[in-house]
């Protein structure tokens, strides 16, 4: 049985293999690295990660018609790269590292806008024209470790205020001058549109999902079994979801998302055994970006949310979003096994290491 697009479903299978042995092994080496270096690597990786989105968005790449500028070519190794999940793992250590180095006092607007707001804006609005969806979410996790961390509410809900002002503007300007992104603007309308108005017409991706998931029933038709995956676009990837119900059943697709519960619950035991502040907030942030993305994309296969093109974190298809994750849960690692660690009688987690990343983290 040929899965809608290019390939057999065992082809499938063992890219993605390949694709998380090369996640773990990532997963390894940075949990290997103490959190605390993260600080710096953070600021170091910021500039960088804003030339490699400005250098995506620049590509201008198309695709049946509409804007799709999120992926650059490697060249060397002739592989893909998603840009905006770097981005999103970057800005959510920055701040993290940000908001650690206010515990001791409240920050004010004005000395925390250049080097907290312009970073997160600059970052979400490069991704926004390409990426609407992953924009949305990065920038509501940001919020929220903001008030996790205890940024003033007032000044929040100011930031919030803003960020509606500033895409409701990017409407009106991308409306008036359709040719800076062709048909982007018209995509979201239609898909939120389609969502609301429920028109099997318009909205075929969802329809098929749901005659996945309807199919699957109690116990599923089997793994490997799926009908709906030669029709359904994007079966592989961002309605993954809809085909595990089909072939596990409604049995696998609730397992599924107590799986995700469980990875909540156990970001939440990390994050109160930590007692570094900048160790609490990486996990919180990395933890919550994840659960979020997989609630997001299992919400789109059940009509809860319009189409948004999230991948469900570890298991849909693409490189990218899975070593981007593996990452992160390695990020979340070397917090987890720096409990208990003495160093000539002081915990590890009070100590400030005197290697240049934590120097220019602790300067900057």
């Amino acid at each position: 049985t040929y899965v809608i697009g290019k390939g057999t479903p065992w082809g499938y299978l063992t890219k993605h293999l390949v694709i998380l042995v090369i996640g773990f092994v990532l997963m390894f080496l940075v949990h290997k690295i103490p959190y605390n270096y993260f600080k710096g690597i953070s600021i170091l990786m910021l500039p960088i990660v804003v030339l490699l989105l400005v250098y995506t968005a620049s590509q201008g790449t198309v695709i049946e018609g509409a804007n799709a500028s999120r992926w650059i070519q490697i060249p060397i190794i002739g592989l893909s790269f998603q840009t905006s999940t770097l981005a999103s793992v970057v800005l959510m250590i920055y701040v993290a590292h940000y908001l650690s180095k206010t515990e001791t006092h409240r920050p004010f607007f004005k000395t925390s806008f250049l080097p907290l707001w312009f970073p997160v804006f600059v970052v979400v609005f490069l991704i926004l024209p390409a990426n609407l969806s992953t924009a949305g979410l990065l920038l509501m996790m940001v919020f929220i470790l903001s008030f996790l961390g205890g940024y003033p509410l007032r000044y929040l809900l100011g930031m919030m205020g803003t960020a509606l002002l500033i895409l409701l503007l990017f409407f009106l300007v991308s409306k008036s001058f359709p040719d800076l992104m062709p048909n982007r603007i018209d995509t979201w309308m239609s898909r939120v549109e389609s969502f609301f108005n429920d028109d099997p017409a318009n909205n075929y991706q969802i329809e098929k999902a749901k005659t996945a998931i309807a199919s699957g029933g109690v116990f599923g038709m089997g793994a490997g079994k799926s009908l709906m995956k030669n029709f359904l676009p994007q079966s592989s990837s961002d309605f993954i979801y809809a085909i595990i119900v089909e072939e596990f059943g409604m049995l696998g697709g609730i397992g599924l998302v107590m799986l995700y519960v469980l990875l909540l619950f156990r970001v939440l035991v990390i994050a109160n055994r930590t007692e570094n502040i900048f160790g609490k907030l990486l996990v919180i942030g990395l933890g919550l970006l994840i659960i979020f993305q997989a609630f997001v994309n299992m919400g789109v296969a059940l009509q809860v949310f319009p189409v948004t093109g999230q991948t469900l974190p570890m298991i849909s298809s693409g490189g990218t979003s899975a070593w981007m994750t593996c990452v992160a849960f390695g990020i979340i690692l070397s917090v987890s096994t720096s409990f208990g660690k003495k160093e000539d009688g002081a915990s590890q987690l009070d100590i400030k290491d005197d290697n240049p990343l934590s120097i220019l983290s602790e300067t900057l």
